[in-house]
């Protein structure tokens, strides 16, 4: 047991949200061999009661008041694998009863009855204690977990079981990192783990804690960084959740314009509230600390950081300045980035945020908020826009693949082809495209072939690499044996394994991602043609030039204006190889020299249709 003063310290700390690791403390822990501290925050309970089932019996064991008067403790004999929840006696005369916030893991099969758990052999990773590198390729595959694939009868895929497929799958496709959508325990599964209420569990629906652990290490193990989705921006209406835990608002702010997310139903969290901040931060700490994994994507970043998020205009209180910032969220942030990469100097913090806020990657000594890495929302919009139109059509919309340059230096973008992008009748990436069968699979390749030239780190959704046509559908697992099966779906995801080792192995597809250092336009305002050009350079002139026919016919002698030299040829999306039609035959193009644009010297060249190339100067 905890000596009296360390108690009061702790509770101090928590108190004044500078509590991070909360979890050593509040839920359950083993205080001997059969016995078992359970801890509660529950400042407005008149009461609160242990109910479980210990070592095989129904018990019901009545807490104390720790020393804060807000926090109760309950002693009992217990068993790992036992279950409990907490009964809530509140002020107005009902008895709630609650799942443990801080529990490990969670009984779902039980309305998610908290599980007397031992989390043992922590370990952060060694590469967390490395200063994270942003010159480093990283090519994120962004999965959820619970329908990657599925077994006959629709049974999940285990934590162990993924240990054996998805690590290797994703290894042998070259993703340098995999990103989870999220995992900590959810009552609905159509929310696709977006509704939180167990902010320090991992779903039991795969496995248990143990199992998830190994899963993180066998990714580590084949050198592949783990990144978590995590929600601190809401959590859903659950009776047995975090929804007014003791009978009043509580975990979520009491204000009347700031207490809920009236889209998605949910309550938003109370930011700036000691207790509520002790606790969001040491959920984020508990997966590196424990788990070690290696970053963590901050979901629904716009909803935390603005007052007006979802509400009608003029529908809630400006702060003390008279503007929609929520200065409390703001601050949140901060000090969330703060502790991680502080603790953590290899951990990668990214922000999933929709609007112009400023400094979403700038350091927080300098005003931002701290983030590494964002994701262009903008980018992938007009993007995916510009790729539906049929080719006759783009020239109106050339705009849509430039704009992104305007702004591409402003924050430390992360390009996101997620999966947003292929529910709701949006259509999956692959039927997104116009034009006949064949133009289809040309067209994500010429896609792709334009993301992974673009500056800013990659994210592309699981499905992608097979080309699947339907939809994602979160209750299905993936048709991953299109590419066993069908020629044109082997031949994407060969492409999709290329491209990958093309850009992890070339420095000028990732080295110089964030400076106009790194890029330069050869052909910008083609728009008659839908053609586009530009240079990526390394930190010691490595030139790697992309070159992207938009259009549905071949362009004979095109002129590019370009840098004096001899270009090879290294990634050709229509090669047969990939299912395209073989067109170009010629491999080496010396300049010659004609001026075209400001440059003295050009490249002139057979472009074929739908057709992304990536050539590379020779010494």
């Amino acid at each position: 047991m905890e000596s009296d003063a360390r108690v009061i310290e702790k509770l101090k700390n928590f108190h004044n949200g500078e509590d991070f690791n909360a979890y050593d403390f509040f839920g359950c822990h083993k205080i001997d061999e059969n016995t078992y501290a359970f801890r509660v925050w529950a400042p407005h309970a008149v009461s609160v009661t242990l109910s479980g089932n210990f070592c095989g019996e129904e018990k019901r064991v009545k807490a104390s008041v720790l020393p804060d008067g807000e926090s109760y403790q309950a002693i009992a004999n217990a068993c790992a694998g036992d279950t409990y929840n907490y009964v809530i006696e509140t002020r107005d005369g009902r008895f709630l009863t609650k799942a443990d916030p801080y529990a490990y893991f969670y009984d779902s099969a039980r309305l998610f009855s908290a599980v007397v758990c031992d989390l043992q052999n922590r370990s952060a990773t060694l590469a967390l204690k490395t200063p994270h590198d942003p010159d480093g390729p990283i090519n994120i595959y962004e999965v959820n977990l619970l329908s990657w694939k599925r077994h006959d009868d629709n049974s999940y895929y285990t934590y162990s079981e993924l240990c054996d497929e998805l690590v290797p799958y994703v290894r042998d496709l070259g993703y340098t990192h995999v990103e989870f959508m999220p995992v900590t325990e959810f009552p609905f599964d159509g929310s696709w783990g977006y509704q939180v209420t167990g902010y320090f569990a991992v779903t039991s629906r795969l496995g248990s804690p143990s199992d998830f652990k190994r899963l993180v290490d066998e990714f580590h193990r084949h050198g592949i960084k783990v990144i978590l989705d995590w929600v601190p921006a809401h959590f859903p209406k659950d009776e047995w959740g975090l929804y007014e835990f003791d009978g009043q608002p509580l975990y979520e702010c009491p204000l009347w314009d700031r207490m809920e997310h009236d889209c998605w139903g949910t309550r938003r969290f109370d930011y700036g509230r000691g207790e509520v901040d002790s606790f969001l931060l040491s959920s984020a700490y508990f997966f590196f600390d424990v788990y070690g994994i290696d970053g963590l994507r901050v979901d629904a970043v716009a909803s935390m950081i603005y007052l007006d998020y979802d509400r009608r205009a003029g529908d809630f209180t400006p702060n003390a300045y008279g503007d929609n910032r929520n200065l409390e969220g703001i601050n949140f942030i901060k000090k969330f980035n703060r502790i991680i990469k502080t603790s953590f100097p290899g951990a990668i913090t990214v922000a999933e945020e929709s609007t112009a806020f400023p400094k979403v990657t700038g350091t927080i000594e300098d005003g931002g908020l701290g983030f590494d890495y964002k994701w262009n929302m903008g980018w992938m919009n007009d993007v995916l826009f510009y790729c539906k139109q049929d080719p006759y059509f783009r020239n109106y919309h050339h705009d849509k693949m430039t704009f992104s340059l305007v702004y591409a230096f402003s924050e430390k973008f992360i390009l996101p082809l997620s999966h947003d992008e292929v529910v709701h009748v949006k259509g999956s990436i692959v039927n997104k495209m116009p034009g006949s069968y064949d133009d289809k699979f040309a067209g994500e390749r010429l896609l792709l072939g334009y993301s992974y030239a673009h500056p800013g780190k990659k994210l592309n959704f699981m499905g992608y690499e097979v080309a699947q046509f339907k939809e994602w559908d979160y209750d299905t697992g993936l048709d991953l044996f299109l590419a066993k099966q069908y020629e044109k779906h082997s031949q994407m995801r060969r492409f999709v394994k290329d491209i990958n080792g093309v850009y992890r192995d070339l420095k000028p597809l990732h080295e110089i991602d964030f400076s106009w250092r790194g890029f330069e336009w050869l052909v910008v305002d083609d728009k008659f043609n839908n053609l586009f050009a530009f240079s990526r350079y390394s930190k010691h002139g490595e030139t790697l030039v992309a070159i992207l026919n938009f259009s549905g016919v071949e362009l004979k002698n095109y002129k590019i204006g370009i840098n004096k030299g001899k270009y090879r040829v290294i990634l050709n999306t229509d090669d047969k190889t990939y299912g395209g039609n073989g067109a170009l035959k010629k491999k080496i193009f010396n300049t010659v020299k004609q001026p075209e644009g400001q440059k003295e010297y050009s490249l002139i060249m057979n472009i074929p249709r739908l057709t992304c190339l990536y050539l590379i100067k020779e010494n």
